[in-house]
């Protein structure tokens, strides 16, 4: 694996999943693989989860893993070519990033959408800038569009909750991803990036229901059966992923937010028992009911737990690339 920036880096999903829970079975069993190399964690806006997970992995197989919050420690980068910088930045792309790439084997950058203008966001400018200058492997710890970290680990979490229910029959799981009232307009990053992997790994049959205007864009969603009848999708699913995001077309925008679509314990009578994931964090009673997060069928502490061997299957597999 030269980079890690979508699904489409990844040749054999089922094989990185399989090394994830390997790690997670015995995680030191590489713990010298990353002796003497350094890996940088980029953060351009906050983290809990991505950020302490990937510091875990990257030590469970000897690496040095260095956290610098761009936002807040360095200064005001520019990424527009032939910019000039008589502004608020300070720093350009180009110059800062072979810096980088001389400091560290594996260089990681999380980025956030504006939510203002699409063309820019859906461009990726920042971390596509970051790997044209630094010189060494990318690893996204979300972007603009897309979080595959993430997107890996609900993945590696369905794989594990099949090895160990599986279902009768062995028919293909259903997982359905709902859209969720938010008090805020969130970015797409998470939808775009589960619906990517749900469809390239093709082990499900997914479904992906929200309220109109709410459609995400068809580069990540196409082969997905979409609804915007969620008591429909929610029939005989076996896993319910739910997620918020505002509007795609009109961009960044919030159109609905009707409580009417939160996941409670009714909702979830409808479903096969199905397990119920989020990335976390998560607004209680308002995406997801207490009753649910705290009950029997949610998996969203092993979802999150996960993250660590998702991180370490990649990092791992981009230094046996070295």
């Amino acid at each position: 694996m030269k980079q890690f920036i979508s699904v489409h880096d990844v040749t054999d999903i089922d094989a990185l999943v399989a090394k994830a829970l390997a790690y997670k079975a015995e995680p030191f069993k590489d713990r010298t693989l990353g002796v003497g190399k350094r890996i940088g964690l980029l953060f351009l806006n906050p983290s809990l989860r991505t950020r302490l997970s990937t510091q875990i992995a990257a030590k469970n197989i000897g690496m040095e893993a260095i956290v610098f919050n761009v936002d807040k420690e360095g200064w005001a980068l520019e990424f527009e070519e032939g910019a000039i910088m008589s502004g608020n930045t300070v720093e350009h792309v180009k110059d800062a990033a072979p810096i980088l790439g001389n400091y560290f084997d594996i260089l990681c950058i999380r980025t956030f959408p504006s939510l203002k203008n699409r063309e820019d966001d859906y461009s990726e400018l920042y971390i596509t800038e970051f790997i044209k200058y630094c010189g060494v492997p990318v690893v996204s710890l979300e972007s603009a569009t897309l979080h595959p970290l993430q997107s890996l680990t609900d993945v590696i979490t369905i794989k594990e909750q099949l090895n160990q229910n599986p279902l009768s029959g062995n028919p293909k799981p259903k997982v359905v991803l709902t859209w969720a009232p938010h008090v805020k307009a969130l970015p797409q990053c998470v939808a775009n990036s589960f619906s990517q992997w749900m469809n390239a790994w093709g082990e499900v049959d997914f479904v992906i229901t929200h309220p109109e205007d709410y459609e995400l864009a068809e580069q990540f969603t196409k082969g997905a059966t979409i609804t915007h009848n969620q008591d429909e999708a929610l029939k005989n699913a076996n896993f319910v992923y739910v997620k918020n995001w505002s509007t795609y077309k009109d961009y960044g925008k919030i159109y609905e937010n009707d409580p009417g679509w939160m996941l409670t314990e009714k909702k979830l009578q409808l479903t096969n028992n199905a397990k119920v994931m989020h990335c976390l964090p998560v607004r209680r009673n308002v995406e997801l009911s207490d009753e649910v997060l705290d009950g029997p069928n949610s998996i969203v502490t092993q979802e999150a737990a996960n993250r660590v061997w998702a991180a370490q299957a990649v990092i791992a597999s981009i230094l046996e690339g070295l």
